[in-house]
């Protein structure tokens, strides 16, 4: 191979002068040179790459700024991006962003291994890039440590587009200056066989040969030099991941494995599925109903609970804040003659300095607990405030200095003081439910907090953060009940709609036992446990479990929707519409309930009770995108239920605003496919259909029953869909 060239800096000085301030080199690569510089106009640190001279006259520069431009439109948290490029004088260069940081080369050479965590969370960052850049239909062609770099914690892919364009150049070119597009180390078995139009999978095999030398120390193909490299690229299979390291999960060796198959085939359909499954190769093993009647509330007993201010120094104590809240809605909750507004509808108002009447008036209650928390070390400060809406008076105020192990009692005594204040007369079992002791270590307790605040958010990422703290809750409290419940709602969300594998299932079946044995008299047990058998279609055990937690806590409006959701994904279309009312008496702000009363009214022949229906559900969403305007779940059901009332433009934006925000995930491809089924686009229903299923949506179950899906129900696409789930 030819010697690196060296280009003058001087000369790259003189070129640039107008624009950038040359520093010093950094470093120089076998396609060019990297330098230090300030960008005049912007007044911030940039990198320079300049190719190096003989690779820049056999390129040319427009081919060379036709690729560049191409990656310079990608935008992605995991890609360093693109600021510049241009022709100086005949150097052809591109610029991106200074970043302090290493690059994963030089951490891979200093630690050798990386932990299982460690890798699996660089994986997937730079996994989610590149199947963020092969959509826009642009493939690396170069991943490899060297173009990662990492800028606190966190894995950025950079150089987009160059290996494409000294491919471009052709194999002349390359022989010139004795170099080839791609590593050797990392290079797909199609790439190094001089395959020209490759595709997404082929960056797939380059990151898990990256994968497999951060979780071994070794690369998984050696050889003297390159060509023997390659050779054994093609005719070989590399070790197991375990038979070098023992302790690599069976699943994420599988995942590996998979994604480094010889033939492109036979790995993920797309580097963002091997995203996903990296997720779950780093899994560790965890270890007819009597109807009661939700009672009217009038407005003067209802409040709100907004989330409590966090004082403390630490930000990140606002899960300790916002669990304050929940903990009090929750207990608030289950007086039958007390209306709360929901979780989600209180906090929308976190973090606004709105009025007190203009909150009242839209949740619709009579008063609002308002309060802070100072957590210094072991100790507590929390004040509470109970406003009345009307005329913005304090009912009750209250402030405790406590250690911090007495925040079960302070938020008894809140929630007492808020039904002594509202003058509410309890029964004795709501006496019993807000006063349940609690034998909880206090650590174990935050740690949960923390799985609770994630497990709100609802997507793939959060999931996983919240099943960590959850399990961290455990290896502290190991009868924690509710963190082994949490750990099964995890485990049952990820499956229906975002990894549909057997392994989640059996999870969360093993967790909700537990959960069970632990405390048979938790409603949450029953709830978690209803979910997860009802996943594995075993739907009379899941009835009996949905029918324990609602007599444990008649107003526990997960029960009553979850039930109502098996029932309906049995075709109990009667059934499930009065449980879908219950749920609705609980949390009347709530739209999903009446947008599956109105799918079950569809199912009965009864259509124009569910137009009816349909046009409340959509004032519903209104309200709740005022509150939440990125809500892409409520833009999805909403578009739904537009083009069931037959307003297809309405239907479109919605969907489309859903697709911007949230464009992969399986829950809004479903519901975009219910819009084109709805408004008579039948391919595009089943392109999203498909793609939802491909991503994870499992429950195979809901699918045969959704009546939205009747009009491409004996297509044989769907046929086969069905098939194969």
């Amino acid at each position: 191979m030819s010697q690196v060239p060296v280009l003058p800096i001087d000369r790259l000085r003189a070129a640039l002068a107008s624009v950038y301030t040359i520093d010093r080199e950094l470093g120089r690569g076998g396609m060019s040179s990297v330098y230090l510089a300030q960008d005049c106009r912007h007044d911030r640190f940039v990198a320079i790459k300049v190719l190096h001279p003989d690779l820049a006259a056999s390129l040319g520069p427009d081919r060379f700024l036709q690729e560049i431009k191409m990656a310079a439109r990608l935008s992605h948290p995991h890609i360093l991006p693109l600021f510049d490029s241009g022709n100086a004088e005949g150097m052809l260069y591109y610029v991106m962003p200074y970043v302090e940081g290493e690059s994963l080369r030089e951490k891979l050479d200093r630690e050798r291994q990386l932990s299982v965590e460690e890798t699996v969370k660089h994986g997937q960052a730079i996994a989610a890039a590149l199947d963020y850049a092969n959509r826009q239909g642009i493939v690396h062609r170069d991943i490899k440590p060297e173009n990662v770099m990492l800028y606190e914690g966190e894995a950025m892919v950079m150089d987009f587009g160059i290996a494409k364009a000294v491919s471009a150049a052709g194999s002349e070119t390359l022989t010139q200056t004795g170099m080839m597009v791609g590593t050797p180390a990392y290079v797909s078995p199609e790439q190094a066989a001089g395959v020209e139009k490759l595709d997404g999978r082929s960056d797939q095999y380059s990151l898990a040969c990256m994968l497999y030398e951060m979780l071994t120390g070794e690369r998984p193909f050696t050889g003297a030099n390159a060509q023997a490299v390659m050779t054994r690229r093609l005719t070989e299979t590399a070790r197991p991941l375990r038979a070098v390291r023992s302790t690599v999960p069976d699943s994420l060796d599988r995942a590996v494995s998979k994604a480094m198959s010889l033939d492109a085939s036979h790995r993920y359909a797309t580097t963002g599925q091997f995203g996903l499954a990296l997720t779950s190769g780093s899994m560790s093993t965890p270890s007819d109903t009597m109807v009661i009647p939700t009672p009217v509330v009038s407005a003067a007993k209802s409040v709100a609970v907004l989330p409590f201010a966090n004082m403390s120094n630490d930000p990140e104590n606002e899960y300790f804040t916002d669990g304050m809240a929940e903990e009090i809605i929750n207990a608030l909750t289950k007086i039958r003659a007390l209306r709360v507004a929901s979780r989600t509808s209180s906090f929308a108002f976190k973090g606004k300095n709105e009025d007190i009447g203009e909150i009242g008036k839209k949740l619709k209650v009579s008063t609002v607990l308002e309060g802070s928390v100072r957590k210094m070390g072991n100790k507590l400060r929390i004040t509470a405030q109970l406003v009345n809406v009307a005329d913005g008076y304090h009912l009750w105020s209250e402030r405790y200095d406590r250690d911090a192990e007495d925040v079960f009692a302070i938020q008894d005594d809140i929630s007492q003081a808020i039904v002594k204040a509202l003058r509410v007369i309890l029964s004795e079992d709501e006496k019993k439910q807000i006063q349940k002791a609690r034998a909880v270590n206090l650590e174990a307790y935050e740690f949960y907090l923390r799985g609770r605040q994630s497990l709100h958010q609802l997507r793939r990422r959060s999931l996983d953060h919240a099943r960590q703290m959850f399990e961290k809750a455990i290896a502290i409290d190991p009868n924690y009940a509710l963190a082994h419940a949490g750990i099964a709602d995890c485990y049952s969300q990820l499956y229906s709609a975002y990894d549909a594998r057997e392994f989640n299932l059996r999870q969360a079946e093993a967790a909700s036992a537990k959960a069970l044995e632990l405390d048979p008299d938790l409603a949450e047990a029953h709830l978690s446990r209803g979910m997860a058998v009802s996943l594995s279609k075993r739907f009379d055990e899941a009835k009996g479990e949905f029918e324990q937690a609602i007599a444990l806590d008649p107003k526990n409006f997960d029960a009553l929707y979850w039930y109502g959701r098996n029932e309906l994904s049995q075709g109990s279309y009667e059934h499930s519409i009065s449980l879908f009312e219950r749920a609705s008496g609980v949390r009347p702000e709530e739209y999903s309930p009446g947008k599956f009363i109105a799918q079950a009214l569809k199912s009965l022949g009864r259509d124009q009770e569910s137009l009816d229906v349909n046009r409340k559900v959509a004032q519903l969403i209104e309200q709740q995108l005022e509150l939440h305007p990125e809500d892409s779940r409520a833009m999805i059901m909403g578009a739904t239920i537009h083009a069931q009332l037959g307003d297809p433009e309405e239907a479109a934006r919605k969907a489309e605003r859903a697709m911007a925000v949230d464009p992969e995930d399986p829950r809004v491809l479903y519901n975009v496919a219910c819009v084109y089924a709805c408004c008579g686009r039948s391919p595009d229903a089943l392109d999203a259909i498909e793609r939802s299923v491909r991503n994870g949506w499992g429950d195979k179950a809901w699918l045969e029953h959704d009546s939205d899906f009747d009009s491409i129900r004996n297509e044989p696409r769907f046929i086969a869909l069905l098939k194969a789930m």
